[in-house]
């Protein structure tokens, strides 16, 4: 056989020896003297024998569940811990869980009403939440406590929600002064989540004095966003299409202030230009908070100053408005409001919930589907067999 085709040497097995003598100490190919070199961190230990012991497993602890006491003092005491399983609790379908958190609110309403509400939402790739985080630690940075509850679309395909937007504020979402709290919109009106006001009180109660609430799209069911915040801003871009198109979704009616991002760079003259546009189309309309007059503004994240204007006419406008009793005025008829929607839900899943309807439906939609029956007739008879007794 030549010596090419031989077999590779096989190294010989370690002397049992050698291993005694590296247990606890250095191996044998170390250079002399490097045990005295602090940069040296090569050390062998003895292994443990654990023979024929089974390890024992131990399951991981469960977490404490909490009792009424134990969610008010987490929440009123700002325990980020507790607030974020209280917001839990409210977003929760479950009726026990939808009882204890009633309960929850009655106790922490006294503490609320203190913050100022802001509602900002624009289309898709507007840059909210850039502006959002760079305005957030602004504010954080002056003192302020901050709570940003960013509502995520749901998917109309599988219900579920991306959640993403701690990911976009990673600064933000480090500041001590900031709570971020995503929740998924699930398919509510303008895209704010069905539980948002009840989430809102809590943070109030935890103490944060700005709330910004971030809306995903535009258009008409906005209007939701209008009837829960005190301000509403509206962000835009330049260039984006004719400003006359907004007035006919009905958003800038109902928006306080607009602004037209990013304006920086190169950009920085098109947003003067859409944004003296936009004051002239204001000029036409009726304001949406009586005693104040909507105007349109320049912004960018990238310029801290323009930012700080921003939130200067904010503050302007709660000014303006809590002299006036605007502001009074609108978060009585917001919970008025409110009331008006919590009837209409319940009363909605009372419905669905009734066997007689859960028996009937399926039939009446058949036959609306082939064209059998109108849509009218079919919902005339389950409302009839609703209400019969």
């Amino acid at each position: 056989m030549s010596p090419d085709s031989a077999s590779p040497a096989v190294p010989p097995s370690p002397d049992p020896a050698c291993d005694c003598a590296m247990a606890g100490g250095l191996p044998d190919w170390v250079p002399v003297g490097a045990e005295q070199d602090p940069k040296f961190a090569c050390r062998v230990m003895a292994g443990v024998s654990l023979g024929s012991a089974a390890v024992p497993h131990k399951p991981p602890a469960k977490r404490r569940k909490l009792t009424l006491d134990d969610y008010t003092q987490g929440v009123l005491e700002s325990d980020i811990g507790v607030l974020s399983r209280a917001i839990t609790l409210v977003e929760s379908n479950h009726p026990s869980h939808q009882a204890l958190a009633q309960q929850l609110l009655t106790r922490v309403l006294p503490h609320t009403g203190n913050s100022i509400r802001v509602g900002i939402t624009g289309v898709p790739g507007a840059g909210k939440s850039t502006l959002i985080e760079t305005l957030g630690c602004l504010l954080c940075d002056q003192g302020h406590r901050l709570a940003v509850l960013a509502v995520d679309p749901s998917s109309s395909v599988t219900g579920g929600s991306i959640l993403g937007d701690k990911t976009r504020m990673e600064n933000l979402v480090r500041h001590p002064h900031a709570y971020i709290r995503p929740s998924p919109s699930g398919g509510s009106l303008g895209g704010v989540a069905r539980k948002s006001r009840e989430t809102m009180l809590l943070c109030e109660a935890a103490g944060f004095d700005i709330i910004l609430v971030e809306t995903v799209g535009v258009g008409q069911n906005e209007v939701t966003v209008r009837s829960m915040v005190d301000f509403f801003l509206l962000i835009m871009l330049a260039g984006a299409g004719d400003e006359l198109q907004g007035m006919k979704k009905g958003v800038i009616e109902i928006a306080d202030l607009l602004a037209v991002n990013k304006a920086d760079g190169d950009n920085i003259q098109r947003a003067r230009l859409a944004a003296a546009e936009s004051n002239r189309v204001l000029s036409f309309l009726q304001p949406a908070t009586p005693g104040w007059q909507t105007r349109c503004i320049t912004c960018s994240a990238h310029d801290p100053a323009t930012l700080t204007e921003l939130w200067g006419r904010i503050d302007q406008f709660v000014v303006a408005t809590r002299g006036s009793g605007a502001l009074t005025a609108r978060r009585e008829r917001q919970a008025v409001e409110w009331m008006h929607a919590m009837i209409e839900e319940e009363l909605r899943h009372r419905f669905f919930r009734n066997p007689r309807i859960h028996k009937l439906l399926p039939g009446l939609e058949q036959q609306v589907a082939s064209n059998q029956i109108p849509a009218a007739t079919a919902a005339q008879q389950l409302l009839n067999c609703s209400a019969a007794v």
